[in-house]
């Protein structure tokens, strides 16, 4: 299920309403817990951040003249979806997550490669969520993007 949209707000309010709060106070987590150089976006039907052109002219190689995505933010059909990077691509991130989840959360961590699935809303662990958004800068995610995506 992709939401059409023009704006973040116009995305927030197209949410079901039973989910809006979680979703914002999700957004709201994240935004204020990455370092600074992230730029908030719409991208692929979600929300997001990513590291800005301006930063990194070179860009997303997979949609020449676009942002570099890093994090996004859905409302699907049946779930919130928390798609991270820095899940993907640093193990370290990865087993730290998978190891801290338990101690935030009651219930089984719902995750593929990058994406974290919550079906419901009283089961995000936004403390957590915060935390690896600290975990890294936009030049961590710009070393390794270059090192192991980029063409």
């Amino acid at each position: 299920m992709q939401i059409q949209a023009v704006s973040i707000e116009d995305y927030i309010s197209k949410i079901p309403e039973e989910r809006q709060d979680a979703f914002k106070k999700l957004f709201d987590t994240i935004h204020s817990n990455l370092p600074d150089g992230f730029e908030e976006n719409l991208s692929y039907g979600m929300l997001g951040w990513a590291v800005p052109l301006k930063t990194y002219p070179e860009g997303y190689h997979c949609t020449p003249g676009t942002a570099l995505p890093f994090i996004n933010l859905a409302s699907q059909k049946n779930f919130i979806a928390l798609y991270h990077m820095g899940l993907y691509s640093r193990p370290e991130i990865l087993n730290w997550f998978v190891e801290e989840y338990p101690k935030h959360s009651r219930k089984k961590l719902d995750m593929g490669k990058s994406c974290v699935r919550f079906k419901k809303v009283e089961d995000i662990p936004f403390e957590l969520i915060g935390e690896l958004s600290r975990k890294m800068t936009v030049e961590d995610w710009i070393a390794i993007y270059e090192s192991k995506y980029k063409k």
